[in-house]
C-alpha cells in the first residue's frame, strides 16, 4: 500500500461513516442517525452509549441531555459544548468535573457558578430560574 491508495481507502470509510444512517444496538430511538447502543433518545446524531437524550451531536456516555455537542460522560447538559464528566450544566462549554454551572467555560472541579463566578446553593438556583425565563431556555427543569 502506498500513501495515494491509503489516502483514497481512508476517504471511504469516512465517507461511509458519515452516509450511515443506522442506529445499532439502540433501542427507542426516534429521528437519530448513527447512535450505537443508545436508549429512548430521540433527534440525535452520532451518540454513543447515551440514554434519554435530545438534539444531541457526537455525545459519548451522557444521559438527559438537551441539544449537547461533544460531550463525554455527562448528565442533564443542556446547551453544552464539549464538556467532560459535568451534570446540570446550561450553556457551558469546556467543563470538567462541574456541576451546577451555567454559563460557565474552561472550569474543573466547580460548583454552582454563573458565568465563571461562584454562587452560593440558595441564590445560584434563584438566579438560574430567573435567566433560564427571561433566557427562553427549553429543555432546563429549575
Amino acid at each position: 500500500m502506498n500513501a495515494k491508495e491509503f489516502e483514497a481507502a481512508y476517504a471511504r470509510l469516512v465517507s461511509g461513516q458519515h452516509g450511515r444512517r443506522d442506529n445499532p444496538r439502540s433501542i427507542g430511538c426516534e429521528g437519530c442517525e448513527r447512535c450505537t447502543e443508545c436508549t429512548f433518545c430521540r433527534a440525535s446524531t452520532g451518540l454513543t452509549r447515551s440514554h434519554y437524550c435530545e438534539s444531541c451531536v457526537d455525545c459519548i456516555d451522557c444521559s438527559h441531555c438537551v441539544r449537547a455537542k461533544g460531550c463525554l460522560g455527562c448528565s442533564h447538559a443542556v446547551d453544552a459544548a464539549r464538556c467532560v464528566k459535568s451534570a446540570y450544566v446550561v450553556r457551558s462549554a469546556d467543563l470538567s468535573g462541574c456541576t451546577y454551572c451555567f454559563g460557565c467555560v474552561g472550569l474543573t472541579g466547580k460548583d454552582f457558578h454563573i458565568l465563571n463566578e461562584p454562587y452560593d446553593r440558595e441564590t445560584y438556583f434563584a438566579t438560574v430560574k430567573k435567566l433560564a425565563r427571561e433566557l427562553r431556555i427549553a429543555g432546563l427543569a429549575v
